[in-house]
């Protein structure tokens, strides 16, 4: 073909990567696959909220008893026939329970874009409103699947927050909702006997596993962080950084019971964090201590959460199901206790500055 032609043609002899444009188009079509599964799902979760709600009012309110049942049974019967088994009686049930539990459309319709109606199923059963939207917040907040939420509900999360946020007095220097008591490490696969070295290599090879058990926002930033003061060297043992938070987090791992001696340790660390490490814009470093063993008395008699520090146990062994249940039942039907003994000390004026945490209450069970 000549000069003259091409040009009048407009055909460019350029080889075209066909890797590369399958690549380009793949991504388009996985990204607009994604979006539209994501608002799919969204309006699917709306749906059965809006039924559930309907079947509420319309059918189940004023009293209506048996009668109201005999409906919703007949009414399923019918879905059924015309859109398929999602809209079977277990089903309706479910979606007549989740406009009762969830009743503000303004909380429903933002998780609805994070969360699947399968997440939905597995937040029903929980004893608490509360309990339910830390579950719901958290799964939306850290991406995570089905089986993750069933993990972390299975694991007590919440009720280790509880736990945790129980320990803080109204002049904490500690945030609510950021760390839990105790802490799961069982997927370190820690042996009998190990030393607090063997811990953190431990933690440093689960590290991903760690963090999730640890929070949302936090990232690693050194192991065994040198800290100079007077020609003398200090190390800490683990140093991450929250994000959400914008601070330092120390973390030091004590094998053993809590001794007040970690206290001063601690506040050395932070004070150290506060002054050479400290970047601009970021709030002063908060302090983890964890212990195989916390003596509650103890930390409360030394008000370490006014210091900036917070002290946890860690189990390396996660108890059976009945058992771990019954054990976090009693550590915070004794937090529960300590929070109304600093109440009464303080006239009740207990200041929280949290999300959606809600002030303990005595007839709550797990």
């Amino acid at each position: 073909m000549s000069k003259r032609k091409k040009e009048i043609t407009g055909v460019v002899d350029v080889q075209i990567d066909e890797r590369s444009l399958f690549a380009s188009i793949a991504g388009i079509i996985e990204t607009r696959k994604s979006r539209a599964g994501a608002y799919a799902n969204r309006e699917v979760t709306l749906m059965y909220w809006e039924i559930g709600r309907h079947i509420n009012t319309v059918v189940l309110g004023g009293g209506r008893g048996e009668y109201g049942k005999r409906i919703v049974a007949l009414l399923a019967q019918q879905l059924v026939e015309r859109y398929g088994k999602s809209f079977e009686l277990r089903n309706l049930r479910r979606m007549v329970q989740f406009a009762e539990e969830f009743t503000d459309i303004e909380i429903v319709s933002p998780l609805a874009t994070q969360l699947s109606w399968s997440h939905f199923i597995e937040l029903l059963p929980l004893p608490s409103h509360e309990a339910r939207l830390y579950y719901a917040n958290d799964a939306a907040a850290r991406h995570l699947g089905k089986l993750e939420l069933r993990r972390q509900i299975s694991r007590k999360a919440y009720e280790r927050q509880e736990i945790a946020n129980a320990s803080l007095t109204e002049k904490s220097v500690v945030p609510f909702n950021v760390f839990k008591d105790p802490y799961l490490l069982d997927v370190l696969g820690l042996k009998e006997n190990f030393l607090e070295a063997d811990l953190e290599k431990a933690i440093l090879t689960e590290l991903e596993r760690f963090i999730l058990e640890f929070g949302h926002g936090v990232t690693f930033v050194e192991r065994q962080k040198r800290m100079t003061m007077d020609d003398e060297d200090f190390t800490l043992d683990l140093l991450f950084y929250h994000r959400l938070l914008k601070r330092l987090v120390a973390v030091e791992l004590k094998v053993g019971k809590f001794i007040p001696q970690y206290k001063g340790q601690m506040e050395f660390y932070l004070k150290w964090l506060n002054r050479y490490e400290r970047q601009e814009g970021e709030n002063e470093p908060i302090g983890l201590i964890l212990c195989t063993q916390a003596s509650r008395n103890q930390i409360e008699l030394l008000e370490m959460d006014k210091a900036g520090i917070a002290v946890a146990e860690y189990w390396t062994n996660l108890p059976p199901k009945a058992l771990l249940e019954e054990k976090i039942r009693t550590i915070l039907h004794e937090a529960k206790e300590c929070l109304a003994r600093r109440k009464s000390l303080t006239g009740g004026n207990v200041q929280r500055q949290v999300d959606y945490f809600l002030e303990p209450k005595d007839d709550e069970t797990i």
